[in-house]
């Protein structure tokens, strides 16, 4: 199944400061003169989740690939975990298998390019789908719950022709498009796909009604933020726009004002502002879920708590669920894992946005 992104459709925007951040130095370009290391880490220049969010630059513009539109504060040299060892950006979680330009391939596992580069994007790809998995298995799928997409997942770069990226369950991979930003240039993009792939782990055939196809959304845009937030807090990197803001790089390509947000965790919509839109109807479902996050925090759990709790309740969900039978579904898990006042926390946040069970 498909899922289109429909940017300009659900943008939202507001205001916010420009900040910018002292710079970091990028790796060495890739080498591929040796025969390769059988490595399983390596490095690799990736943006801090994305420019607008790192620096709190919301005037940064994509300029047609340009090196000089974004700042070297953007860039971390970060380790590439769970390599094959081949040289080439497959490991036991990701496979880019596929790409227009030039394949990434390092004889040292090095990987250091900037965005002008089209390899950069296979880089991203690469680490976030990776970081992902990684903080989907940190909270205990794979070992004490459950594994969930525990496999390598394949990833296709810019071979769709517009502006837009899916994931296709059929054939099992994510594809990333071009045009203004290039999607796999923001990390949230990435992410938010990959939480596709994550349900249909879960739930094969999920998304079969219009409903479902929201609540998948709105998981690809919470995943997205979440995992974003705690890479930064793995890596002391900032983050100077707003935490709820999603894809605030990709963006910047289609909104005319600031802050540059796809689409946002906190719309304040409820049920009866639905448009029978995949995207704009998800503002609903990830609303929720962002205050069940600071429900859980205020009550002394932690968000690691939230997020293990919300992604395990997934497994319960029908193809064709409900806003109300999802709701109920991840009430119940919370009652078990966290107790009645997480429950309760949980049923009013649905409750907030007019979903009642």
């Amino acid at each position: 199944m498909t899922h289109l992104e429909k940017k300009a459709r659900t943008a939202l925007a507001g205001s916010a400061a420009l900040v910018i951040c002292l710079g970091v130095a990028l790796a060495a370009p890739a080498q591929a003169d040796k025969p390769p290391s059988n490595s399983s880490t390596g490095t690799g220049s990736v943006f801090e989740v994305n420019p607008v969010q790192s620096t709190g630059n919301q005037s940064l513009t994509d300029q047609k690939d340009a090196a000089g539109a974004v700042p070297a504060s953007a860039y971390a040299t970060v380790r590439l975990r769970n390599l094959d060892g081949s040289g080439r950006l497959v490991g036991k979680w990701v496979n880019v298998r596929s790409s227009t330009g030039a394949e990434a391939y390092s004889a040292t596992n090095t990987f250091g390019y900037t965005r002008a580069d089209d390899r950069f994007e296979q880089v991203m790809a690469y680490f976030w789908v990776n970081q992902a998995q990684e903080y989907i298995r940190s909270l205990g799928f794979g070992t004490t719950l459950r594994p969930v997409n525990a496999e390598s997942q394949d990833v296709r770069i810019n071979q769709y022709g517009v502006d837009n990226s899916f994931s296709w369950d059929k054939h099992d991979y994510l594809r990333f498009g071009k045009g203004g930003v290039d999607d796999a240039e923001d990390g949230e993009v990435i992410v938010h796909e990959y939480g596709h792939a994550v349900h249909d782990a879960q739930v094969p055939g999920f998304g079969t009604s219009l409903v479902a196809g929201s609540i998948g959304e709105a998981f690809g845009d919470y995943l997205a933020v979440i995992v974003g937030l705690d890479a930064a807090q793995q890596n002391g990197w900032p983050v100077q726009a707003p935490e709820p803001c999603v894809a605030d790089w990709d963006s910047v390509s289609y909104t005319s004002t600031a802050p540059h947000c796809l689409r946002r965790l906190d719309s304040g919509l409820v049920l009866e502002d639905r448009e029978d839109e995949v995207h704009f109807d998800g503002m609903i479902w990830s609303h929720a879920l962002w205050d069940i996050r600071q429900r859980y925090v205020a009550l002394g759990f932690t968000t690691q708590d939230w997020d293990r709790t919300l992604i395990d309740s997934q497994f319960d969900y029908a193809p064709d669920a409900s806003f109300d039978d999802a709701a109920r579904a991840t009430y119940l898990k919370a009652l078990a894992n966290e107790g009645p006042d997480a429950a309760a926390a949980v049923q009013d946040a649905f409750a907030d946005r007019h979903i009642d069970f």
